[in-house]
């Protein structure tokens, strides 16, 4: 009863939150009332791995699941919405835009209730209708500064992400279909339904689907080579969605991913999905790799590095196993903690330089001392480097890959991991050590590194030293169930 309360307040916080915001049209009360949602949401699902036995929990007639997968996702992104209406509350003051704030905060905290929902879907269908709704309400997000180049990115966002999803319909009629020839032409098609029987399909016709699927939702993910939308909506966009769109959309998606590569092993067909999500994640290395180390644009080094990181966790599903399994899930919490950070300096900065432009932006930290600080060591963590949490998970993927079938990826993944590390701080230092072309004396708004900016900066830091230092044991163990039980359970 308890996880059932907890679910049904993780809903219904910014579904009042949007109510509120569009009956108040005030934007102060507005941004009050997303913050409260935030943190009521993310008191919500804070609990519910803890309350999330080995056997999932249904509820709606079987239409919601919350599984130890799903509740750990959804954890990583009530996180992220948390810290984001912080921010949000300073970032968004300093667009000069308080006519249309409301509007934005009922977007934001309308786009956090679709996020928060969709990891929870037990019928594969409706979780499709919850990843489209994901897109239909970020889209307007991402064009909220009507900027001509926020409008571009908006219309490739929408395109791109809406063709990637029609694929991932087909992919899942294919295997409704597959479904209709063990239990009759028509069933619920729940995850544990598919499991069921998937021996039973055509090998041919799981592989195909399987396919159209990991290209369909690999798109909404932003795996390469189907990203091109993600760098342009992730850069275009104010700076706490960009943040939302990385640390929490894209995991969204890739539970998807996740819980069709179960159904493919529970028909005994996991090695040519586990092989397509290893080259898929590779190559989403390689791409991220080339356009870090040439990137001039603050946001979209950002972005690039997402397509990185999905690549990272992509390799983790398809290595498999419990150190596999378990170093995705726990990649994906440093991951949306350490974007979220990335995204929150990177904001703050280019209203400080007004500039999007890498090469403008110098002496950061004789501007900006205290969020710069945060900033750089948030620039190290993303980098996988130690003693930070990302270390931790890269390296638990690696010694996972380490078998004769997979030990390629992993001295690829290893090369370009070290590209990146070199060509992402090497940014970093141009942007603090370098001398400006003015000779030090770039001008900055005297309120951009405001208490709003820096507290969530501080509180995804933080997590993300502790996560790098020390694997709680119990933590292992909770992630290396879920690699046992990727096959759902009936209900």
């Amino acid at each position: 009863m308890m996880v059932g309360w907890l679910v049904l307040i993780l809903a219904l916080a910014p579904l009042l939150a949007v109510l509120g915001c569009v009956a108040t049209r005030r934007p102060r009360v507005s941004e009050k009332l997303n913050l409260f949602a935030s943190v009521i949401s993310f008191a919500a699902a804070l609990p519910l791995p803890f309350l999330t036995g080995a056997r999932a929990v249904f509820f709606l007639n079987g239409y919601v699941i919350v599984d130890r997968m799903g509740a750990w996702v959804v954890l990583c992104t009530a996180i992220v919405y948390a810290l984001s209406s912080i921010y949000a509350v300073g970032y968004m003051r300093l667009l000069g835009e308080d006519a249309r704030l409301a509007d934005f905060y009922a977007l934001f905290a309308g786009f956090a209730l679709t996020t928060l929902v969709a990891p929870l879907m037990n019928n594969v269908g409706i979780y499709w209708i919850a990843i489209e709704l994901t897109t239909l309400v970020s889209t307007f997000l991402v064009a909220f500064e009507r900027a001509a180049e926020s409008m571009e990115a908006t219309w490739k966002y929408i395109m791109a992400v809406s063709a990637g999803i029609t694929l991932a319909l087909l992919g899942t009629v294919l295997f409704y279909w597959g479904g209709t020839f063990v239990f009759g032409p028509t069933y619920q098609m729940t995850w544990a339904a598919l499991a069921r029987a998937a021996p039973k399909i055509d090998p041919v016709l799981m592989n195909l689907a399987f396919l159209l699927v990991l290209v369909g939702y690999g798109t909404k993910v932003g795996l390469a080579p189907m990203h091109n939308w993600l760098p342009d909506a992730h850069s275009e966009s104010p700076a706490p969605v960009s943040a939302m769109l990385s640390g929490a959309l894209l995991n969204t998606a890739i539970i998807g991913i996740a819980r069709f590569l179960g159904v493919m092993h529970s028909a005994q067909l996991g090695a040519l999905s586990a092989f397509a999500l290893v080259v898929l994640g590779v190559l989403s290395l390689l791409i991220g790799a080339l356009f870090i180390v040439r990137q001039r644009g603050i946001k979209r080094l950002m972005a690039y590095s997402s397509v990185e990181h999905m690549g990272v966790i992509a390799l983790g599903l398809g290595f498999g196993g419990p150190l596999g399994i378990a170093g995705a899930l726990y990649h994906m919490l440093n991951h949306s903690l350490n974007k979220a950070l990335m995204f929150f300096g990177a904001g703050v900065m280019m209203r400080a330089y007004g500039t999007k432009e890498i090469e403008k932006i110098r002496g950061v930290f004789t501007h900006f001392p205290r969020s710069g600080a945060l900033w750089l060591a948030g620039a190290v963590a993303i980098t996988g480097a130690p003693p930070f949490g990302l270390f931790m998970s890269e390296f638990a993927i690696m010694r996972a890959g380490m078998t004769p079938r997979f030990s390629w990826a992993v001295y690829v993944m290893a090369v370009l991991l070290i590209v990146i590390f070199i060509g992402f701080l090497n940014h970093f230092r141009a942007m603090y050590y370098d001398n400006a072309e003015d000779g030090g004396k770039t001008g900055y708004p005297a309120k951009t590194e405001g208490v709003w900016c820096i507290v969530p900066m501080g509180l995804a830091l933080v997590p993300l030293l502790v996560f790098g230092l020390w694997w709680p044991p119990d933590l292992w163990l909770y992630l290396a169930s879920i690699a046992h039980s990727l096959s759902p359970v009936t209900p």
